[in-house]
Order: structure tokens, then C-alpha cells, then sequence
């Protein structure tokens, strides 16, 4: 069986997407209409532009999104078993797989970065990678931070993961993790505390308008970051995406039950290669690849 994985935020890289704005009429056809849909002209920005200009949350996590979903779209060889994404890339892998329509996705991913902008500058928060540690050692370490919040808000793969908070918490924490043998604790160049309680005021924002977008029945079983289980019904579905900003990745989880459930080969649709990586971290014999 043949797992598709979208990546998140972070993927994006100049000139992405160029190749299939040129190449795929199909594809030329979709990048205009999102031009149209946010308002300004996306494309120029990824074909353009430089790392700078892409790193605005405005831009980076539409642009992934479009890379990600067109190359998806306008493929001959896409023809999923099931379907997962990283955090940003859930939303990619539910327009892929038939849930959301490409206008809503892409309207939806638009008023997330804009949430999310917004929940930043409320609560001043960052992120930190945590590596050479067992999951449970950075659980317990950031249990015991009691008055500030620190939370794992990735889990990536064994030995790597993410943990999000306020400034002074992450501070504490990674002090805490190098005392605990970590091999690096390292914070992240980010706006704010992505997958913790921070993002509340983004995920309340969020929720209003996924409630009021139209979810239609998935082709195959998506693996949702807030459960990492198989899911088909459309309620549940919505109901993990309203959870999803708050609540941790889980991306180990996620490959290892799809690994479980039959999949051989994950497939990475969009820019980049860093979940082909994180596959193989996680399931040494699983075959990976880029979407052609």
C-alpha cells in the first residue's frame, strides 16, 4: 500500500512550484486561481522571491499548501491508500483526498496563517527541538515546569522532538533537557508556541471557519496529527482539525500506525524532503519518494 505525506511549514524554498506552473496547464490554471482567492499575486512571491519574502506567515504556509496540493492534483500517479500531513500539510492531504474542495483548503490555510500571526504577537512564545531524548524523558521534563506552560507540541521521530511554550519555559526546559543527556536543545528561529495552549485564540478564530466550510467524504483513510488513527467520518475529521493547532503532532505515531495498517512506500507531495527523513527514522525498511 502507498501512503501520501504532505509537508508543513519550514518546506518552502525560492522558486517553488515554478515547474508546475509551466509545465501542467492544469496547474497554471490552480496558481491563478489563487492569486485571485487571497487577493495578491502568491505566485511571483514563489517563483520570485526570495527566502526573505517567503518566510512571511502570509505567504509560507499558502505557498506550501499550493505546491503541495497542485503537484497532487495535476499528477497521473496519484493514487492514495491513505493520506497524513505535518501539521500545515493536513490541510493539504484533505483537499487531496477528496474532504475539501481547493478553494475552501486554501481559504482555510489563509485564515490559519492569519490566526496564527495574530496569537504570536498576543502571547510573545517560541518552540525548541529537543534531540537524543526518549519522548517520555521530554514528557516528564516539561510535566514538571509548573509555572510557565511548556508542552512536546512535535513529535517527529524517536529521538526528535519539538516542544512549544512561553519564552521563559522553553528557556527553562531546554536547560532541563541538556542536564538530562540531551544531544542538542535547540530553539527554533519562530513567532510563537505552534501546537500549544498559546494558539488558543488562533484555534477559536480557526474553528468558526472550519465549521462553516462544506467537508465531503474522504477517498481513503486520513491519519489526523491529534489522534494518529485511521480516520473516514467526516465529523470526527472536522472535529481533529478544530483540535489540531492546540494539541501536539503526532507524526511518529501517525507512520508507525500506517506502517501497522499495510503501508510499504510514502510518497512526499510537495516541496522538500524532510518527511521522506523522518519516515525513514521511524521505519528504517519503508520505501520513500518524491512525488513525480
Amino acid at each position: 500500500m502507498v501512503a501520501y505525506v504532505f509537508p508543513g511549514q519550514g518546506a518552502q524554498f525560492p522558486g517553488m512550484g515554478k515547474d508546475l506552473y509551466e509545465n501542467r496547464s492544469e496547474a497554471k490554471k490552480l496558481f491563478d486561481q489563487a492569486n485571485e482567492i487571497l487577493g495578491f499575486k502568491i505566485t511571483d512571491i514563489m517563483f520570485e522571491g526570495t527566502a526573505e519574502a517567503l518566510k512571511q506567515t502570509n505567504v509560507t504556509q499558502p505557498a506550501v499548501f499550493l505546491h503541495s496540493v497542485i503537484a497532487a492534483l495535476t499528477s497521473e500517479t496519484f493514487h492514495p491508500d491513505m493520506v497524513a500531513g505535518h501539521s500545515l500539510g493536513e490541510f493539504s492531504a484533505l483537499v487531496a483526498n477528496g474532504v475539501l474542495k481547493f478553494e475552501d483548503g486554501l481559504q482555510l490555510v489563509h485564515h490559519r496563517a492569519l490566526a496564527m500571526q495574530e496569537a504570536c504577537e498576543i502571547n510573545p512564545s517560541t518552540m525548541a527541538a529537543i534531540l537524543g531524548l526518549e519522548d517520555e524523558q521530554v514528557e516528564t521534563i516539561c510535566a514538571s515546569i509548573t509555572d510557565q506552560i511548556v508542552v512536546p507540541a512535535n513529535y517527529n521521530c524517536p529521538g526528535q522532538l519539538v516542544i512549544s511554550g512561553s519564552l521563559e519555559g522553553i528557556q527553562i526546559a531546554c536547560e532541563k533537557m541538556k542536564a538530562a543527556g540531551a544531544k542538542r536543545a535547540l530553539p527554533l528561529p519562530v513567532g510563537g508556541a505552534f501546537h500549544s495552549p498559546l494558539m488558543e485564540p488562533a484555534r477559536v478564530k480557526l474553528e468558526t471557519a472550519i465549521n462553516n466550510t462544506t467537508f465531503s467524504a474522504p477517498i481513503c483513510p486520513v491519519y489526523q496529527n491529534v489522534s494518529s488513527a485511521a480516520v473516514l467520518d467526516i465529523a470526527t475529521i472536522k472535529e481533529n482539525l478544530n483540535a489540531q493547532l492546540t494539541a501536539p503532532v503526532k507524526w511518529t505515531q501517525s507512520v508507525q500506525n500506517m506502517v501497522k495498517d499495510g503501508a510499504l512506500k510514502f510518497i512526499e507531495c510537495g516541496p522538500g524532503k524532510v518527511l521522506q527523513g523522518l519516515v525513514k527514522k521511524i521505519h528504517k525498511e519503508a520505501e520513500v519518494a518524491a512525488l513525480e
